[in-house]
């Protein structure tokens, strides 16, 4: 037992049998230590901005290479239709409409549009994760209302697009929500992270038909599937200024269960990928190269330590301090933030609020967010 005394007041501490008492040593100042990682390949060999324009025209290749984007079909008319219209709580419209996304097939969304309006809006395509209530929940219809991403942004004067992911809603394939096995026997050299961007990426064409938007203002965000979706999109879309990835799922590399993204049933987010999985190899791209190619544009991620493998997500944080050093790099080290909590698969309220305060401080204006004192 061992008595340490602040001021008046005595603290004991005692130490397990058997155990080593903490080093008496005294601590000495020193200089930080450089962190390192295997996340350090991003920049390898890139010095210089000019360096990195030319390394990031190599990384988007590989990026559409994995998703086999070549094998995507022609664009065709959008030949938007609504089916119902409500007005909620005097705030804002919410449509539900369906558009064109390849010939003879249909997507269908919530679109929240702002009542008042003065001038153009922010535009946001708002994502969904796995979930039975799929955007009925983003629509604050059905399920957890904190996920209610489409309810939320329109009350805080956003234009939101909240699209069906396409093996759910309406879409449900014959062997249930999720399933991508007809997807497959449909596209077999496309993948569905290639089907799901493309599809996304039409949100955001419907988006820009509404007077209401303004198509230089144009975000997106999600939670879980729909956060790594929100990356995905990001990167493969850049008209898309600002983007959320909420517990988007861990990465290739540092993953023992990386098969998951390639496994043999349900939802196969890359098929293709799977024999080289197998064979303990991985592709040569990974998530901390596909976020930054959004770079220098806006780009916040939100994570938990215990949200799937702890290991694997504390990889997280040296993987996000490296992409870190792209944004240094490009000269925009403000548009990069992250935030790591202990809540595990969620969106709890300090996430809500940095989601929706970054959206705000990219895509309004200044005075939006702006600070001041009072008056004398």
């Amino acid at each position: 037992m061992h008595r340490l005394v602040f001021g008046f007041f005595v603290f004991a501490l005692s130490f397990p049998a058997g155990a080593d008492e903490p080093d008496a040593s005294p601590r000495l100042r020193s200089d930080p230590p450089v962190i390192t990682s295997s996340w350090d390949d991003l920049l390898e060999g890139v010095e210089t901005p000019e360096d990195w324009e030319r390394y990031r025209a190599v990384l988007k290749q590989r990026y559409l290479d994995l998703i086999r984007d070549r094998y995507k079909p022609p664009r065709v008319p959008l030949d938007l239709q609504i089916h119902e219209e409500a007005e909620v709580e005097g705030i804002y419209r919410r449509l539900y409409i369906s558009y064109q996304v390849e010939a003879e097939e249909r997507a269908h969304a919530y679109l929240g549009i702002p009542l008042g309006l003065e001038g153009k809006a922010p535009g946001v395509v708002a994502l969904h994760g796995t979930t039975a209530e799929g955007t009925r929940q983003t629509a604050a219809l059905d399920g957890n209302p904190d996920k209610a991403f489409l309810d939320h942004l329109c009350r805080r004067g956003y234009v939101v697009i909240a699209p069906e992911h396409f093996v759910s809603g309406e879409r449900i394939p014959e062997k249930g929500a999720y399933d991508t096995t007809a997807f497959y026997e449909k596209h077999p050299e496309w993948t569905a992270v290639g089907k799901f961007n493309f599809e996304h990426s039409i949100a955001v064409d419907v988006l820009l038909t509404r007077e209401e938007v303004d198509g230089k203002r144009l975000g997106v965000m999600g939670h879980s599937l729909g956060g790594h979706g929100a990356y995905y999109l990001a990167a493969y879309d850049e008209r898309l200024k600002a983007c959320v990835c909420n517990c988007g799922g861990s990465f290739l590399r540092h993953n023992p269960q990386v098969e998951a993204w390639a496994r043999d049933r349900w939802y196969v987010y890359l098929k293709p990928i799977r024999p080289l999985l197998l064979k303990g190899e991985l592709p040569d791209i990974d998530t901390h190269e596909i976020i930054s190619l959004i770079a220098p544009r806006a780009f916040l991620d939100i994570s938990a330590l215990n949200d799937g493998i702890p290991l694997t997500q504390r990889q997280r944080a040296l993987m996000l301090l490296k992409i870190a050093d792209v944004y240094e790099l490009t000269g925009h080290p403000e548009n990069f933030e992250f935030f790591i909590h202990g809540r595990g698969h969620s969106v709890p309220h300090e996430s809500r609020e940095l989601i929706y305060g970054f959206l705000d401080a990219h895509l309004k204006p200044a005075a939006a967010t702006a600070t001041g004192l009072l008056l004398p």
